[in-house]
């Protein structure tokens, strides 16, 4: 009897051990998300614009992706994406969990790890990501993002595409060429971050649940303090009819 307990105290112990080490393995896949984007937009003269991040819908970050071989290869990272709730108009939403696989990234060459940021444009094109999976340049057009302080003379960029890709690499950092990168949502890292099965959907465009983990808003935050509110494009809607 006394061998059981022990056997059914030594499981229980090492199931919530290896819960312990997932819930780290999200929070700190979040933390290297913010710090990256805090990293980049840190840089006025040679990061992403900040009126086209007021702009935007969406943000994705995938911290150190992975580069399988030369220009292209098997191509494997993770990282998470948040969008602005209602529509697109209101406050940033929880992060969403994202795995980021295969495709062409013109990544540089030699690069073994680089981050990645995607600046979703609008919300048009993200439902095949909302339920299943979503390919960069299939599902919406992507271009390679304007620098620094530029955004007011690459208006094509941003109002043609609806995303725009960016990369950094061993201090060099530049808009991004994309081709046929998946992106599909983690679902078991979701499930680690809110606690339980949880949809996308739910969390991108509904703003809920709140993550259950600590650092589960540490992305957020930073979001919050880059771009609290979307700014809204005065240029396209006076060219409406």
């Amino acid at each position: 009897m006394k061998r059981a307990l022990l056997v059914v105290a030594l499981a229980c112990a090492t199931a919530q051990l290896a819960r312990a080490d997932e819930q780290s393995a999200v929070g700190d896949r979040l933390v290297k998300s913010a710090i990256v984007l805090r990293e980049i937009m840190g840089m006025p003269e040679k990061g992403i614009p900040k009126d086209l991040l007021d702009k935007c819908a969406c943000v994705a970050v995938i911290p150190g992706m992975i580069k399988g071989g030369f220009f292209i290869g098997a191509n494997y990272g993770k990282g998470a994406i948040s969008c602005r709730t209602k529509s697109g108009e209101g406050p940033w939403s929880p992060p969403s969990m994202l795995l980021l696989t295969g495709g062409s990234f013109g990544l540089q060459i030699g690069a073994q790890a680089v981050d990645l940021v995607f600046v979703i444009m609008n919300l048009s094109g993200l439902e095949s990501l909302l339920d299943s999976q979503f390919t960069l340049g299939g599902d919406a057009s992507v271009a390679a993002g304007p620098v620094g302080r530029t955004a007011a003379a690459e208006t094509d960029a941003w109002m043609s595409a609806k995303i725009l890709a960016y990369s950094r690499s061993r201090g060099l950092f530049a808009g991004l060429v994309v081709k046929g990168g998946v992106f599909r949502p983690d679902k078991d890292a979701n499930q680690i971050l809110f606690g339980k099965p949880t949809s996308p959907r739910e969390v991108l465009l509904e703003g809920n649940p709140e993550p259950a983990i600590r650092d589960g808003q540490i992305l957020i935050d930073e979001l919050n303090k880059t771009s609290p509110t979307k700014v809204k494009d005065q240029t396209t809607d006076s060219q409406k009819p």
